[in-house]
This record gives structure tokens, C-alpha cells and sequence, in this order.
């Protein structure tokens, strides 16, 4: 398949489980993680109508900023940041998505000409070859970035176990809903928390069910479209 029938593809999925969820499909934003991607592959997404692009290197990011148009570009940051790091990439991005640790957030809050839109991490199965706060330790940690003014929680995001079934990746997404939903109610001006970035290639269709807001798609894109 080519990777415009591939966003045919997707699309139409993402269309059925919004309305099998009864949401809208505006409701839900598909970020295309195009990280080790060639940059005409990129290109082509952009063409299709993508606006949201997700990388975690900085090489990587960088490389496809300055080859792809700036000013209508979305640009994620997904997956471990080294806080040596942070400087490189921060105020390049219009999301991130791994805030995990106090020492991460100083170095953005002290790295970012502006605030940036981040998503806590959260470790909602426990697993030990994952990052993330516990669900225990999400809303104490938020609660203590009140004092960055370059920290905006905007969300929540978690990763399923890779051989998860469709229960336990219900159960996954729906723990991180309610946790989300929890810090919302609080109404904390640094953290509106509205969104989850959860569900990816093999998963977003049970994601949207159980009401992610943004789903990070990688592989489905690029599907057989290797030479």
C-alpha cells in the first residue's frame, strides 16, 4: 500500500471509532510519528493534509524542520528527553509528551522562551521497562508545577504493554481517562489537563473508544511502503 492509501486507511478508522464512541472526529487529533522516516516520506504527509509530526531525537526534529514549511506545523516531542538535551529541542516543539520527573520540568521551565504544552507521563500498568509517574504519584507531581510559569499541563499520556488484549488495553486507557479527568476537576490554572495522548499504530481504535484526544501513529502510515 502506499502511504496515501495507508491515511485513507486510517482515517476511515479513526471516522468508525468516533462514531461507534459517539464523539466527534474533530475530537481527536492523529499525530504522525515519523521519527527515523526519510523526509520525503514527510513530505507526502504534509501534502495528505497532517499538520501534527512527532520525532524523539533532536537530529531527527531538527533535520525535518528545515526542509519541511514552519508556519502551519505542529511539532511533537514523544519519548525520553535527557535533560542535557532539553536545550536542543524546547523551543522547537509545540507539545511534549514524556514529563516524568521533577529535575525534566526545572530544565524546560528554565530552557522555554514560552510555555510549553506538555503531557505528564503516567506508568498506568506498572511495567518496568516503562517511564511515567505512577497513578498514585500523578497528581501530587502535577500539583507542584504551580511555580513554573513555562510548564502548561495540558494533558496526561500513556503507553500499553506492546502484547496487552483488547481488556487490558480497555482497562490501560481507562485508568489514564479517569486520572486525567480527576486533575481537570481540580481547575488548576497550570494545569487544564483536558487531553490524553494515548493509543498508537496496533491500539488507537480502542484508545478514541475510551477517549483519547490525541493518538500517535506511526507505523500504519509507512506500512508496506518500504522499497
Amino acid at each position: 500500500m502506499t502511504i496515501e492509501q495507508n491515511c485513507r486507511k486510517i482515517e476511515s478508522t479513526v471516522e468508525a471509532a468516533c462514531l461507534t464512541a459517539g464523539r466527534k472526529r474533530e475530537e481527536v487529533t492523529v499525530v504522525a510519528v515519523t521519527k527515523t522516516k526519510p523526509v520525503e516520506q514527510v513530505e507526502e504527509l504534509y501534502r495528505l493534509g497532517y499538520r501534527h509530526f512527532a520525532e524523539n531525537r533532536p537530529e531527527g526534529l531538527i533535520e525535518k524542520q528545515t526542509t519541511l514549511p514552519q508556519e502551519d506545523i505542529y511539532w511533537h516531542y514523544i519519548g525520553t528527553l535527557q535533560t542535557r538535551k532539553v536545550k536542543q529541542v524546547i523551543n522547537r516543539i509545540a507539545y511534549f509528551h514524556a514529563l516524568d520527573r521533577m529535575s525534566l520540568a526545572k530544565e524546560i521551565n528554565e530552557r522555554a522562551e514560552k510555555p510549553v504544552s506538555c503531557f505528564v507521563q503516567v506508568n498506568v500498568t506498572g511495567e518496568s521497562s516503562k517511564h511515567g509517574l505512577s497513578p498514585s504519584e500523578a497528581i501530587p507531581f502535577i500539583k507542584s508545577l504551580e511555580g513554573f510559569p513555562n510548564i502548561t499541563v495540558v494533558g496526561l499520556m500513556t503507553m500499553a504493554p506492546i502484547d496487552a488484549t483488547d481488556v487490558e488495553l480497555c482497562r490501560c486507557f481507562k485508568d489514564l481517562k479517569i486520572i486525567q479527568e480527576q486533575v481537570a476537576a481540580l481547575n488548576l490554572a497550570h494545569a487544564p489537563c483536558t487531553e490524553t495522548s494515548m493509543g498508537m499504530s496496533q491500539d488507537y481504535p480502542i484508545a478514541i473508544a475510551e477517549g483519547a484526544t490525541f493518538v500517535r501513529v506511526g507505523s500504519a502510515f509507512f506500512a508496506e511502503t518500504e522499497a
